[in-house]
């Protein structure tokens, strides 16, 4: 899957989740939140789209996807996010 396919396919589970995303320029690399009542996955629109998918997956590990069906190649690079971070 190329990195554009992982980003869409994370967009489509966060939307199944009821996890509203938004892309929004600033100083920071984005994550999960609360806002007013709403869960959102807020990322800054500049990233390249590795790294969007990057954060996208760190947020939906952080509300928790493990009840719901993932393609096995999702699964996999969401739960390499968690790895590579817990690493660093």
């Amino acid at each position: 899957m190329t990195q554009e396919q992982i980003l869409k396919e994370l967009e489509a589970l966060a939307e199944s989740c009821g996890i509203g995303i938004r892309y929004e320029k600033g100083d920071f690399e984005g994550g999960y939140c609360i806002l007013k009542a709403e869960r959102l996955i807020v990322i800054n629109k500049k990233l390249a789209p590795p790294r969007k998918a990057s954060v996208l997956a760190q947020g939906l590990a952080e509300i928790g996807v493990e009840d719901k069906y993932l393609k096995p190649a999702i699964r996999e690079f969401i739960e390499d996010e968690l790895a590579r971070v817990s690493r660093t």
